[in-house]
């Protein structure tokens, strides 16, 4: 089975990996076709569907899948919440999505983003810790560490690969 994942960040890559452990994969950074900053769990779903959509070769095997993920916040009674959106594209155009998880962010953080920052140049500096996005992202600064970008990840690639899993068994029935 040949896995394109549309990114080259390595949490999201390294989630991927972890789920998929008997495929070939390939990470290949394509754009999300939203803002740097997604602002919704609306635009973040679209992020990823455009990202898988964008790394699935033109020319592919019936066993060749394409994963995206993408992170953004989204508001919820004036408080702004991480959030992130995994999809993943068949050969045959099927698409499958699935959310993660959520909390809210420090208004000092939130603030950064309504005044029109990205999360990841925010967290660095948050933080004072170098490349937050390709390891711990915001939600393990926020949790102690008790849950990192890639495992956060992880549980969206689950989500889907199930769905998928389950659609194949499904309509071969």
């Amino acid at each position: 089975m040949d896995i394109w994942v549309g990114t080259t960040n390595q949490a999201k890559v390294h989630a991927v990996q972890s789920v998929f452990q008997d495929g070939q994969l390939q990470s290949i950074n394509v754009d999300s076709g939203v803002s740097e900053q997604p602002f919704s769990d609306e635009e973040t779903m679209q992020g990823a569907i455009h990202r898988a959509k964008e790394a699935l070769p033109d020319e592919c095997s019936d066993e060749t899948i394409a994963i995206g993920l993408e992170g953004g916040v989204m508001e919820i009674d004036q408080t702004l919440f991480i959030c992130n959106w995994g999809a993943l594209v068949t050969s045959t155009n099927d698409v499958y999505v699935a959310s993660g998880a959520r909390i809210p962010l420090p208004q000092e953080v939130a603030n950064e983003l309504y005044s029109g920052k990205e999360l990841g140049p925010v967290m660095q500096t948050f933080s004072q810790k170098e490349n937050v996005r390709q390891t711990e992202g915001a939600i393990g600064i926020f949790t102690n560490e008790r849950l990192n970008r890639s495992d956060m990840f992880s549980h969206i690639v689950l989500m889907l690969k199930g769905q998928w899993e389950y659609d194949k068994h499904h309509k071969n029935i």
